[in-house]
């Protein structure tokens, strides 16, 4: 299996399955480990590095979930390709700077991913499709038993699991959705929800996760800190609020629609003859008018095209994927007219 397999793939997140799958677009849930006796990746020479590298890469070899993945080490790959990655939610966008003795394991449907020496000596997730906190949780906890059995983490009976950043403290544990917010962000509701969510514990990110800005209404929502609380705790938690935050979209958009209905069905009307129409057309953009169709779709203006097709449009215009597909490197300019053309040829299908 290669990098380029992937191109013609569907990836897990982007699916349009799974509870809830027309607000809540993917489910993530990561766990943060360091092997012991490995000292940690900011305080390790080149040659411990690398040594952790090739431990961690050797015990995901003997999982059952993990042994005919793709292993890659990242000094090997191009840019592009570490970019093509990150767009597809693989890796982080640090893991794909300074990529010395750094490594990605990806499982072939892409539910499983695991970074190796990005902040932690492991960063090992999982996706789904819609809103799955429980499953995510449950494919990721055995995949962490299964490698404990070959390696022994960091661990304090007073703390937990210990990672370099204290927020991953204790359980290690990092569990997000990913939701397309139209109405509450259309209506000015956006930054009540995140001053809400940030006093039970959880924080708002953009459509790449920490340090990213939101993309055409898509927001990640995850939980803060894994110190002091089990990993129940934080998963009912998130599991809590976001139905909540869920029940609140629709609600706003069933009163939207009632109060404005010509308006907003003229914005997403006029954003899907752009996109069928347009011969440039940046990547912000291509969100922007994406997640117009989006609410389109499920609201039931448009009726010819389904959520599946436009999520795949979505990850498919990205720079990287373009560049991928075409099999050159482009310019921006020349991304834009691409973008255009992948996106016309899609939606004529």
């Amino acid at each position: 299996m290669k990098i380029n397999d992937f191109i013609t793939k569907e990836s897990e997140w982007l699916k349009g399955e799974g509870p809830e799958s027309n607000i809540a677009i993917s489910t993530r849930v990561r766990l943060a480990r360091n092997i012991k006796g490995h000292l940690f990746f900011n305080r390790a020479s080149a040659e411990e590095r690398e040594k952790t590298l090739n431990t961690v890469f050797a015990a995901m070899k003997k999982n059952k979930y993990l042994n005919k993945s793709l292993f890659l080490k990242i000094k090997d790959t191009s840019p592009l390709d570490r970019q093509f990655l990150v767009e597809r939610h693989l890796m982080s966008k640090e893991h794909a700077q300074d990529v010395a003795q750094k490594g990605l394991v990806v499982e072939d449907k892409e539910i499983v991913s695991a970074m190796v020496n990005e902040e932690d000596h492991l960063r090992l997730q999982v996706m789904q499709s819609g809103f799955n906190v429980m499953e995510a949780w449950r494919i990721v906890d055995e995949i962490d038993t299964g490698l404990g059995q070959n390696i022994t983490f960091e661990y304090s009976n007073k703390f937990g699991y210990l990672t370099s950043c204290p927020t991953n403290t204790g359980t290690g544990l990092r569990a997000s959705v990913m939701l397309h917010l139209s109405a509450l962000a259309m209506t000015g509701q956006i930054e009540r929800v995140y001053e809400a969510i940030s006093k039970v514990g959880l924080t708002m990110r953009g459509f790449y996760g920490e340090g990213t800005d939101s993309l055409g209404d898509f927001f990640q929502i995850s939980n803060q800190v894994g110190l002091g609380h089990s990993e129940m705790d934080i998963l009912d938690n998130l599991q809590r609020i976001i139905s909540k935050i869920i029940t609140k979209e629709e609600v706003t958009r069933r009163e939207l629609f009632k109060k404005k209905e010509k308006e907003i069905a003229d914005g997403i009307y006029r954003s899907y003859g752009t996109l069928k129409s347009a011969r440039i057309i940046t990547s912000s953009e291509a969100v922007k008018l994406l997640s117009a169709v989006r609410l389109g779709i499920d609201s039931g203006f448009i009726k010819d095209l389904d959520i599946v097709k436009v999520n795949e449009i979505l990850l498919l215009t990205q720079p990287a994927h373009l560049q991928k597909i075409a099999g050159e490197t482009l310019g921006p300019y020349e991304r834009d007219i691409k973008r255009a053309e992948l996106v016309r040829r899609q939606l004529e299908k």
